[in-house]
């Protein structure tokens, strides 16, 4: 039995957040889902519940995801992030990929969720 980890979604859209929410608790019943709006929230909330990973929307008022992502890193260095957008145009996935950050499409399916949940718990 792999241990507890904790997820952090960062996305405007309460569905999208709601939608990832019910994703994650499916698969990992025992995980615990923390949520953020905004970028800035994201911040605050990261320092609040230490997760084991953040799905990071790029398309957000205020503070924008990348923009986040970029804090995050430079606060918590080891911490796997993924930003979540259907922007998909090179310039973003080259910036995330030169962040160490990963890129995953939306719209969010359980299949790219399980995904990104496999590859945190082999980590």
């Amino acid at each position: 039995m792999t241990q507890a980890k904790t997820v952090l979604i960062v996305d405007d859209s309460r569905v999208s957040r709601m939608m990832a929410r019910q994703y994650i608790s499916v698969l990992r019943a025992d995980w615990v889902v923390a949520e953020a709006a905004t970028g800035e929230e994201s911040l605050l909330k990261a320092h609040e519940v230490a997760p084991d990973l953040v799905l990071m929307d790029v398309n957000m008022p205020g503070m924008g995801g990348i923009a986040a992502a970029e804090q995050l890193r430079q606060d918590f260095p080891a911490l796997p992030i993924s930003l979540l957008t259907a922007n998909v145009q090179t310039a973003t996935r080259e910036r995330a990929a030169a962040m160490g950050i990963g890129f995953v499409e939306k719209p969010i399916t359980e299949a790219r969720i399980a995904q990104l949940l496999a590859t945190l718990e082999t980590a």
